[in-house]
């Protein structure tokens, strides 16, 4: 897989190297665990070269009239990842400060949560850049219409399929398939998931993170053998992920001892009132203002609060190399995107001992109800909550249960058994389908 000797300067421009862990993004940490992975597992060059380069990276501008007449224009991106595995299925955010290498990073993420949970789909993410909390409601429909549309031969049911993220919620979803379909002339609801159940959306998405969440706490804490009472939790983020995750947890008999959002953290050593907490934050949109019983502190304390279990379910790289060295729990479960750092992954393995569960796996909920979503309007067929709720459970224990076995097989940390099955699948299917040219 290394470049030979003599080769060297070739080999840097065709397989420039990955960045330094120093260099604590997004990008860098993915980068970094799938180098390690493809080295662990042996795959040939040719493989490796492959996969670690996107198939595709797409870039649109998109002219949008705002409502006082003026043209603005915005850039859009898509990234497509890997299709050896199938169409392309990945998230949309609307960012103001919109970083084109996170969205690698989050396709590539995408590419790898597919193959651990054994869904038939490859990897992309895309993004528009403008600021939806200071643009009208029109504008932001605008930019998305004209985005999906300037899209229109790259993206479906059979190519790449949508789901929602930041600032990207059910309507957006909607209006992307509204103008797909206008497109296509047939209505294509199997382009976007996560849109509202009125649309052929599956229930059970809102919380589908969530409950996948939920399915691998309770296979590691058996793995690991955290206590079997009830469990000091602190959750990171309080919206779709942290909020539900919470309530599901809490109604369990878990005393969440701290919640955050981006305002600040809430704080219990008793446990908080989760029902008035998320209550408060709907009404009032911000936990800083929350006057119930708990103690006030920042996302900093929220994540060196002592428990048992910390789940950070907000933003990339929340724990990093620089505050590692706080984390006072006895299991990590990623909740968000990359929340763990390359650096800090090894420093909380090697020097404190705390075992993680890494977001290919943990957070695999919603990449499999998409997967439901997508087959639901593929059938024709809607599903009933029992049955769903079933399906993913298995889909979350056979996940978890194929990555424990590389784990003990390879004598491996949690988080490279999960992305060396990842790599192996997606290598393996790479190589039946060879290179066409």
């Amino acid at each position: 897989m290394n470049p030979n000797p003599t080769e060297e300067g070739q080999a840097e421009e065709l397989l420039p190297s990955t960045p330094l862990l120093d260099d604590e993004t997004p990008f860098a940490s993915m980068m970094a665990s799938f180098d390690e992975a493809a080295m662990e597992i042996g795959i040939d060059r040719d493989s490796y070269s492959v996969l670690r380069k996107p198939d595709r990276e797409i870039s649109v501008s998109i002219p949008v009239r705002l409502d006082n007449g003026s043209l603005a224009v915005f850039d859009g991106y898509r990234i497509q990842h890997n299709a050896g595995l199938g169409p392309f299925l990945g998230p949309l955010r609307i960012e103001k400060e919109l970083r084109v290498d996170d969205l690698r990073a989050i396709a590539a993420w995408m590419t790898w949560k597919c193959a651990v949970l054994n869904v038939p789909f490859g990897g992309s993410a895309g993004g528009i850049r403008i600021d939806s909390l200071t643009h009208s409601t029109g504008e932001v429909e605008r930019a998305v219409r004209r985005y999906a549309a300037s899209l229109s031969d790259d993206i479906g049911p059979d190519r790449d399929v949508f789901a929602t993220d930041i600032h990207a919620g059910e309507q957006v979803m909607a209006w992307i398939m509204d103008t797909v379909s206008m497109h296509r002339r047939v209505t294509e609801n199997a382009a976007v998931t996560g849109k509202p159940t009125s649309m052929g959306g599956t229930l059970g998405h809102e919380d589908a993170v969530a409950q996948g969440l939920r399915v691998i706490l309770r296979l590691a804490c058996e793995r690991y053998k955290l206590n079997s009472g009830p469990l000091r939790i602190a959750i990171q983020g309080a919206g779709t992920v942290g909020g539900n995750l919470a309530d599901i947890l809490a109604a369990d008999g878990h005393r969440i001892v701290g919640i955050s959002d981006v305002s600040g953290a809430l704080l219990s050593k008793n446990g908080l009132d989760i029902p008035s907490v998320l209550q408060w934050r709907k009404d009032s949109g911000a936990l800083a203002a929350y006057t119930g019983p708990c103690d006030h502190g920042s996302n900093a304390d929220l994540l060196a609060t002592e428990c048992d279990v910390l789940i950070p379910c907000a933003v990339a790289n929340a724990i990093n190399s620089r505050n590692a060295h706080t984390i006072n729990c006895q299991l990590l479960v990623e909740g968000a995107h990359g929340p763990i750092s390359a650096k800090a992954d090894w420093l909380l393995h090697n020097n404190q001992g705390i075992p993680i569960v890494p977001d290919i796996l943990a957070n695999g909920g919603s990449v499999v109800m998409s997967y439901f979503e997508w087959v639901q309007n593929r059938m024709g067929y809607t599903w009933i909550h029992p049955v769903i709720n079933k399906r993913l459970r298995r889909f979350m224990t056979e996940a978890w249960n194929s990555s424990v076995k590389m784990t003990d097989e390879r004598g491996v940390r949690l988080r490279m058994a999960a992305s060396m099955l990842a790599v192996q699948r997606i290598a393996a299917a790479d190589a039946l389908r060879g290179i066409y040219a």
